[in-house]
C-alpha cells in the first residue's frame, strides 16, 4: 500500500513537472503586438514603397523578395485592417504601376509573384488595372504548351496562388489546370519530390548522388517552407479545385516528415536532414513550417493534439528569440539555394534582403493568432 501511494505521488509530481514546463501560446493580443512591431519597423524603414532595392546590385522593388513581404502584409491586414497597410500595399503596386519585372512576357515565377498582392487589393477595390498585367503575363504562357518553367521549388509559392487566384474571380479553370500541369511537372516529371522522405529538393542540383557532410540527402528548410506555403495557399484560394486532394495529400504527407525533425528550441534547421550541416536557429523555415502547420489545425485537417506543441513551441522561439526589441527579425537566413548561403545566420546578422523573412514571419503570425485565446 505504501509502496503504491509513493509511486502514485511521484507519477503526481512528473504530471506536475510537466505541466508547468509545457510552453503555451501568448495571447492574441501579443501575437499581434509581435507583427504590428516587426511590421512598423520595416514600413519606416522603407517608406517609399518604390525605391529601389540596392544589395550587391540594383533590383526594383516589385521582385519576389519584396513580394512576399506583402503576402504577409495582407495577411496582417485582413486580421488587422489598419488603412495604413492597404495605402502601403496601394502605393507599391502604383509605384511599378501595377506591372511586373520583366513585362508581361515574363514567364519567370519570382516576377509573377508581385501579382499575388496585385489580385488581394483588385479583391478590395476592383479597379481592372490592378490585375491587367499578371492576368496577361499567365495567358501568354497558358498560349503556349510549356510548362516545365517551373524547375526550382521556390516557384511553387511564387506562382501557384497567382494562378489559384485568377481561377477564382475568373471562374476560368483553365487556370488550375494549367497550375497543376505544371506543377505536376516541377513534382513528378522534373522529380524534385522524393516519396521516400516526403520533402524536396530544391532543384536538380540537388538530387542524388549529391549528399550532405553527414550522407544525407539536401533538403532545405526555406525551400521546403514555400512548398508548405504555396500549398497552403493554393488550397486556401481554391477548395473546389479538382485536384485538391493532390495538394492536401502531399501537405499531409510532408507535415508528418516535418514534425519529428524539428529542434528542441522550436526552430528547424536550414538542412533538415543534416543538423550539423551549417546547424543553428533560423527564422524563414520555421515560419512557413509554422504557417502551414498553424492552418493545418485550424482547418481541421491536422490533429491539435498532435502538432500544437511544434506550432507552439515554433511561435515563441521566433517571437522571443528572433524579434528584436526594434522590430528587427533575427536568425533570417539570406537569398540562396542551400544551407551553405546567406552564412553565418545569427541573432544580429542583416540578411541581403529583409522583406521576405518579415513577410513568412507575418504568415505564420497569421495563422497562430487565430487560434491563439
Amino acid at each position: 500500500m505504501k509502496t503504491t501511494r509513493i509511486t502514485i505521488l511521484f507519477m503526481a509530481l512528473i504530471l506536475i513537472i510537466g505541466n508547468a514546463s509545457a510552453q503555451q501560446l501568448p495571447a492574441k493580443k501579443e501575437v499581434m503586438d509581435k507583427m504590428v512591431l516587426t511590421n512598423a519597423y520595416f514600413m519606416q524603414k522603407w517608406p517609399d514603397t518604390g525605391k529601389s532595392i540596392i544589395t550587391n546590385r540594383e533590383r526594383p522593388s516589385n521582385i519576389w523578395t519584396r513580394a512576399v513581404y506583402y503576402e504577409g502584409l495582407m495577411a496582417l491586414y485582413g486580421l488587422n485592417p489598419d488603412k495604413a497597410y492597404y495605402d502601403y500595399g496601394v502605393s507599391w503596386g502604383e509605384a511599378h504601376k501595377w506591372g511586373l519585372r520583366d513585362g508581361i512576357k515574363t514567364r519567370n515565377a519570382d516576377n509573377q509573384c508581385c501579382g499575388q498582392t496585385y489580385i488581394d487589393l483588385y479583391e478590395i477595390d476592383k479597379k481592372p488595372e490592378r490585375i491587367k498585367d499578371i492576368q496577361a503575363s499567365v495567358d501568354l504562357m497558358l498560349a503556349t504548351d510549356k510548362i516545365d518553367d517551373w524547375d526550382w521549388i521556390d516557384a511553387l509559392q511564387m506562382a501557384m496562388p497567382v494562378f489559384a487566384q485568377l481561377h477564382k474571380i475568373t471562374g476560368d479553370k483553365k487556370y488550375s489546370e494549367r497550375m497543376y500541369e505544371m506543377y505536376m511537372d516541377c513534382k513528378v516529371t522534373q522529380g524534385l519530390y522524393n516519396k521516400k522522405d516526403k520533402l524536396w529538393w530544391r532543384d536538380k542540383d540537388f538530387l542524388p548522388p549529391y549528399k550532405e557532410p553527414n550522407g544525407e540527402d539536401c533538403y532545405w528548410s526555406r525551400g521546403n517552407g514555400w512548398v508548405v506555403a504555396a500549398l497552403v495557399r493554393v488550397m486556401d484560394i481554391t477548395p473546389n479545385d479538382p485536384h485538391y486532394k493532390e495538394y492536401k495529400k502531399t501537405y499531409l504527407a510532408m507535415m508528418k516528415a516535418l514534425l519529428p525533425i524539428q529542434r528542441e528550441d522550436g526552430f528547424w534547421n536550414v538542412s533538415l536532414h543534416d543538423p550539423n550541416n551549417f546547424g543553428g536557429k533560423e527564422t524563414t523555415g520555421t515560419a512557413l513550417f509554422v504557417y502551414g502547420m498553424a492552418w493545418g489545425v485550424n482547418n481541421g485537417m491536422l490533429s491539435a493534439k498532435k502538432y500544437m506543441p511544434a506550432i507552439t513551441k515554433g511561435w515563441n522561439a521566433m517571437a522571443n528569440e528572433s524579434v528584436h526589441p526594434n522590430g528587427f527579425l533575427g536568425f533570417t537566413q539570406g537569398t540562396g539555394k542551400q544551407p551553405s548561403d546567406g552564412q553565418p545566420v545569427t541573432y544580429t546578422s542583416m540578411p541581403d534582403f529583409e522583406d521576405y523573412g518579415l513577410g513568412c514571419f507575418l504568415l505564420a503570425g497569421s495563422e497562430v493568432w487565430k487560434m491563439a485565446k
